[in-house]
């Protein structure tokens, strides 16, 4: 069974519209595109060569998918991404199939949702989600998502697209790795961790001294 991998870069409240530059997707009239750029640093890099370099099909959003087919076909021959992305199997969620120029695009027919849903029923390399804050929406509402790959960097946006908008369903995650760029950048990998779990701190039947106990063993443990 093939896995969904959305890897992203979010700013401290979430936003993860036109990471890469002014014009990239000014929608809703946001005006802060490229807010990654003066971040980036060689733990970032290496981090994103652990990404790539592992086997994989994109997944992308129409207007992620646009964004892209613009760009990674005109890289220098020698580009290390611009040859992965090139060879690479890309499904796209559009009902457009028919302007799918970029050499290896598939489009999803039909629901987008059932159509990943039927790529994760078979063996295949693992489906990467790249961009696609519209896609990313639906997939989180059908609960097909496995793996976060985030990185969050230290800027507050106000507004913009979200990782986490209205399609998102209640869950826990898993932390399984976590380290920080030179520039502030928290790069972490979550996976889903089953049913959201809740307690309660209210005193009850427990005396406050049991519960300032139980604290200070949740701190330190």
């Amino acid at each position: 069974m093939r896995k969904v991998v959305t890897a992203a870069f979010v700013s401290l409240d979430g936003v993860m519209q036109a990471p890469g530059g002014p014009e990239e997707d000014p929608t809703g009239g946001f005006a802060h595109g490229g807010w990654t750029f003066h971040h980036w640093d060689d733990v970032m890099g290496q981090a994103m060569d652990g990404t790539f370099g592992e086997p994989f099909d994109l997944l992308l959003g129409r207007k992620t998918y646009e964004i892209f087919a613009a760009h990674w076909p005109y890289v220098p021959a020698d580009d290390p991404i611009g040859k992965l992305f090139n060879a690479t199997t890309k499904y796209v969620a559009t009902h457009s199939a028919e302007t799918l120029v970029w050499q290896n695009s598939v489009p999803l027919r039909g629901d987008a949702a059932e159509a990943v849903a039927e790529l994760k029923r078979h063996n295949g390399p693992t489906l990467l989600l790249q961009g696609s804050a519209d896609l990313i929406q639906t997939l989180l509402a059908a609960d097909l998502i496995d793996e976060f790959r985030l990185m969050t960097f230290p800027v507050v946006l106000g507004s913009g697209k979200r990782l986490f908008g209205r399609g998102a369903i209640p869950a826990g995650l898993k932390l399984v790795s976590s380290q920080a760029s030179t520039t502030g950048v928290v790069i972490s990998t979550y996976l889903r961790s089953g049913e959201v779990t809740t307690g309660s701190f209210a005193l009850g039947e427990s005396s406050a001294a049991e519960l300032a106990r139980r604290k200070r063993m949740k701190r330190e443990g």
